[in-house]
Order: C-alpha cells, then structure tokens, then sequence
C-alpha cells in the first residue's frame, strides 16, 4: 500500500454543487468561486487538496431511462462531461490567484492533462489544487469509486464526500423524521446495516484499504470545517 501523507486529501464534488444558486444555467459560476475559495483556504491551512468532479449538473447515464442509447456510451458522455465542470473550477482557482491543473482520465491534451498519479503528487506537492476529471475512464464505475481510487493511487490520508444531507442516517430522513444521523461510524457497521454509504466497488476499496471518509452536507463553510475541524457529518473508519 502507498505510504500516506497525513496533509493530503480527496474531496468529491458532485455536478449539483456547481449549479447552486439563482442562475438557470448548468454551470453557475457564482457558486463556483465559493468552492474555489474553500479550495484555497485549505491550501493555505498547509492542506494537498485533490478534487474529485461529478457532472450530474451536466448529464449523467440515469438521465437516459429505458434503452434509448447504449449504458456504455451514457457513462462515457457523463465521464467526458466532468470535464468541463473540472476545466470551469480550474479557471475560477486560478482567476483567483490559486495554481490548479485538471488529471483526466481522457486524453485531452490541448486543454488539460493526462491522468497520471506521479503527475498528480507532483502537482500537489508543489501546492497546486488537482482536479480529478473523466471519472475513471471505464463505464459501470461511480465518481464514488474515483474518488476512492485516486486517493489510494495519491497517497491521500482521507476522503471527504460533500452530499446534499448532513451524512450518514440510519434510514432515509426525507421520509423518516425521526431518522438518527450518526457521527462515527465503521465501515463494517455500515455494511451489516446496509446503509447507503456510497457505492458498493467504492465502499470495498475504501475498507479494504482502511481509508478513513468523511460525508458531509456541502456548504462552501462546510467544505473547510469538515476538513479542518472534523466535527461535522459522518466519519467512516475502520473499527
């Protein structure tokens, strides 16, 4: 297993959080200089920060109901749809001073990177914020499990995924009031309970490889004390 920098960090922002705000739009920019902030305010706290990019503001394959197209080709056209969430952070961080590079797992190189995890602790080393486009590169897997993967394959100490509810509940808390939110759980609690961690190929790897998660509602306040604090949302150990 590659050795862990307790500075390093993975965090995944799905495609919702780049279109919060007032604007119709699929990209809000507004909303985005938010998390650029929150980006750099870690940088600054001596954090490595890698980003993990969805694209659900854009297209993902669920979008497309029955067989209209191929499952194959959708996940390919919402892999390659991260894309431009990741290039729209990269321009806002460095609009704002910051030094950022996108990784994808598509070759694109007149416009970003290939994905390589020497090129990405290289740029995180040298406190640039790294953006982790194209999901993996291979349909039928989640930004869950790239996020996972790209952490191990970086040496990352902790993941951290921003989610639309305050964390981990023991039932779905739109329909149950009285659903209890947990602060702390293990991963082998999560998975006798059958609670909806992230995805299944995500959640192995993670245990497996005793990587520590954080999830967490996203706010741009959120996205820095959830880090620096540790005292919001869930934590998912090994334990």
């Amino acid at each position: 297993m590659k050795q862990k920098n307790q500075r390093r960090i993975v965090i995944k922002l799905s495609g919702e959080v780049f279109e919060i705000g007032d604007q119709p739009a699929n990209l809000d920019f507004p909303s985005i200089e938010k998390i650029a902030r929150s980006l750099i305010k870690l940088i600054k706290l001596g954090y490595q920060v890698g980003a993990v990019v969805g694209a659900g503001n854009i297209f993902r394959a669920r979008m497309v109901k029955g067989e209209k197209i191929d499952r194959v080709v959708a996940d390919h056209m919402g892999m390659l749809a991260t894309n431009l969430n990741a290039l729209a952070l990269q321009s806002v961080l460095e609009k704002l001073g910051q030094p950022a590079r996108v990784l994808s797992a598509y070759s694109i190189p007149k416009i970003m990177e290939d994905y390589s995890h020497r090129k990405a602790v290289d740029h995180l080393e040298n406190k640039r914020v790294v953006i982790f486009a194209g999901g993996t590169g291979n349909p039928y897997f989640t930004t869950d499990t790239t996020l996972v993967l790209r952490a191990l394959e970086v040496g990352a100490s902790h993941i951290y995924k921003a989610s639309n509810i305050d964390g981990v509940y023991d039932s779905n808390p739109k329909e149950n009031k009285k659903a209890k939110l947990y602060k702390k759980l293990s991963y082998r609690q999560a998975l006798s309970q059958n609670l909806e961690v992230m995805d299944q190929t995500a959640f192995a790897l993670a245990k497996d490889n005793d990587l520590p998660l954080t999830v967490f509602k996203y706010s741009p306040a959120n996205l820095v004390q959830a880090v620096v604090k540790n005292n919001i949302g869930t934590k998912v150990v090994n334990q």
